[in-house]
C-alpha cells in the first residue's frame, strides 16, 4: 500500500507541477468567473469553487509533503554518504538532521567562527583559485574542439565542392 501511494503520490505531484495544469486551473477559474453573471452570482455559484478548491487543496497538501519528505531524505542520504566518503570529513556530521534546534544553531555558530579565522580565508581563496583554474582548462578545452570541429567541418565541406 506505502509503494502504491509513493507512486501515485509522485505522479500527481509531477503532473500538478505542470505548466498545462497550471493553464487549465486558470481556464476554469475564468469559466467559473464568466459564469457568474448567468447564475446571478449566488451562493451556490460562490459555493461551487470555494468548495472545489478547498478539497484540491487538502488533498494535494498531503501529496506534496509526502513528495518532500522522500526528496529530503534522498538529500540526507546522499550527503551522509559523502561524508562517509571525503577523507578529513566529520563522520559524525552524519545524520545531523535528527539533532534539536539548538544543537543545530551550535554547530551554525561553530561553523561562522571557523570561515572566520584566517587559515579558513585562505582555504576559502586557494579553493576559489583552484576552481577559476579548473573553469579557464574546461573552457580552453572545449574551444580547442569547437575549433577542430569547424576545420574538419570546412574541410568536408571544400572535398565535397570539387568536381569528380
Amino acid at each position: 500500500m506505502k509503494n502504491i501511494f509513493r507512486v501515485v503520490a509522485n505522479r500527481i505531484s509531477i503532473w500538478t507541477g505542470t505548466a498545462a495544469v497550471f493553464l487549465g486551473a486558470i481556464l476554469v477559474v475564468v469559466v467559473w468567473a464568466s459564469t457568474g453573471p448567468i447564475f446571478h452570482f449566488s451562493d451556490t455559484w460562490q459555493l461551487v469553487i470555494n468548495t472545489s478548491t478547498t478539497i484540491i487543496t487538502f488533498l494535494m497538501v498531503f501529496l506534496i509533503q509526502n513528495t518532500q519528505n522522500r526528496d529530503g531524505k534522498a538529500v540526507q542520504l546522499k550527503l551522509d554518504e559523502l561524508l562517509r566518503a571525503t577523507k578529513g570529513a566529520r563522520s559524525t556530521y552524519v545524520g545531523l538532521e535528527d539533532l534539536s534546534d539548538e544543537d543545530l544553531s551550535a554547530l551554525d555558530q561553530e561553523f561562522k567562527m571557523l570561515t572566520q579565522s584566517p587559515g579558513a580565508v585562505r582555504a576559502l581563496n586557494k579553493l576559489h583559485a583552484k576552481i577559476e583554474e579548473e573553469h579557464a582548462r574546461r573552457t580552453s578545452l572545449r574551444d580547442r574542439a569547437s575549433h577542430i570541429l569547424h576545420r574538419n567541418h570546412d574541410s568536408d565541406e571544400k572535398n565535397s565542392n570539387k568536381p569528380l
